[in-house]
């Protein structure tokens, strides 16, 4: 009797609840109206607020806007995202209740891979350690680094050397490499631990640069050109390019580089003129950085050396700004020139005035060839020392050697015919 009663119970409850739920019903006033009758407006029911999501309602109608007809984005034909669309920046909120702030998220075609997995990445970076080598790729924050140092095999790799230790005597705006005034003394030995290792990883092309050692009487020049001939007495087939600072404008110091051996002279002059005394270090101005790279000309003639330049957008520059640099550098005889996408390394630097899309990085490489440089990289994550870039370099330098060296021999054979001309019968 006791089990069935315990059955019964929640039979009762739910029979409870029902006949109160009915009665309640009866005593409500309601009010019906048929399919055809206008709502009054009281019966309108306030919108309520869309919750916050990380989509932007830019190419597809709302589902209000569907049921009722209305005119949303997408009823006027537009089944693919403008490229105006592609290319708006996203903002969010971070930050605690309260003290919530909006940031602009960073566009897809900036987002890189993270260089951790890949083996040959750990190889470059233990033989570096080893031998207490520094790349600009770290202490820049390059963001090709996984690219550039996870290739297929190590000999396919790239990794741009940095002399004369790791703090810079300068600070410009934009830079994350350490600053000091007194750096630490050079390393006798690193010209010969940079050639060293180069010869071991077996690569075709090489590029070093170097922090600005204001602080020494030749600004490091020297020890540049050592390490350069280092490298061309352990592997003379290797191709070396040199990205160097301005030495204070002491062309005698350009001089002593330019004629060490090198095969590509690099010097950036990272921005327009009206923006250099904000972006770089007062010590750095656009016309001491276009008489580097003449006088590299001056020293080893139009075709002796390849010269190179690169500039970061995306810190506010104008049109015609970026117009009248590319004009003054085809006056200095510069032949490469690289166009990037600046990027903030940290909240004491330099804030992204504007990120530029990957179709005016095309516009600026078609204009720039136009103009008649040799080769133009322009991308979003293009860099001053990028390996496609290298490839290519490499490629032109080589087939001039190939042509120096058909012309020699030509003129040779000439010389040959000539002799046995003369002491034929």
């Amino acid at each position: 009797m006791a089990s069935l009663q315990r059955t019964a119970a929640p039979l009762r409850r739910v029979l409870t609840s029902r006949a109160s739920a009915a009665a309640t019903k009866m005593t409500t006033t309601t009010t019906t109206r048929g399919l055809a009758t206008v709502p009054s407006s009281s019966d309108v029911t306030q919108d309520k607020p869309k919750r916050k999501t990380y989509f932007k309602d830019t190419t597809v109608a709302s589902l209000d806007d569907f049921i009722g007809g209305g005119g949303g984005k997408a009823a006027k034909g537009s089944d693919a995202p403008s490229q105006s669309a592609a290319y708006e920046l996203r903002t969010a909120q971070v930050g605690p209740e309260g003290k919530k702030r909006t940031i602009t998220r960073l566009p897809e075609w900036l987002k890189t891979p993270i260089p951790a997995g890949n083996e040959n990445f750990k190889k470059i970076k233990a033989d570096l350690r080893g031998l207490k080598l520094h790349t600009v790729c770290e202490e820049a924050r390059c963001p090709n680094i996984s690219e550039c140092w996870g290739g297929s095999d190590k000999s396919a790799a790239t990794a741009t050397i940095m002399l004369m230790g790791d703090t810079c005597t300068r600070g410009c705006r934009f830079c994350s490499v350490k600053t000091s005034r007194a750096p630490p003394p050079l390393d006798p030995h690193e010209p010969e631990h940079t050639a060293e290792a180069l010869a071991r990883w077996g690569l075709g092309y090489v590029v070093l640069t170097s922090v600005d050692r204001d602080d020494l009487a030749d600004g490091g020049a020297r020890h540049f050109a050592e390490t350069i001939r280092k490298i061309k007495q352990k592997k003379p087939t290797l191709l070396v390019e040199a990205l160097t600072g301005d030495f204070l404008g002491d062309l005698d110091m350009v001089k002593i580089v330019a004629e060490s051996g090198l095969d590509v002279y690099a010097h950036n002059v990272e921005t327009v003129e009206a923006l250099t005394p904000y972006v770089r270090d007062r010590r750095a101005t656009f016309r001491q950085s276009l008489k580097v790279l003449k006088h590299v000309k001056d020293v080893r003639g139009q075709d002796g050396i390849i010269t190179k330049t690169s500039i970061m957008l995306g810190l506010g520059e104008q049109e015609h700004e970026v117009m009248d640099a590319l004009t003054e550098l085809r006056k200095a005889g510069v032949d490469v020139v690289t166009f990037g996408q600046y990027m903030r390394p940290t909240k004491r630097h330099l804030k992204v005035e504007k990120y530029v899309t990957p179709d005016e990085f095309e516009m600026w490489r078609q204009r720039a060839l136009d103009m008649g440089f040799l080769y133009v990289a322009s991308g979003p994550l293009v860099r001053s020392s990028y390996k496609a870039g290298e490839a290519f370099i490499e490629n032109v330098l080589r087939k001039r050697a190939g042509d120096k060296a058909a012309i020699s021999a030509q003129s040779s054979l000439d010389q040959a015919v000539a002799m046995d001309g003369r002491t034929g019968p």
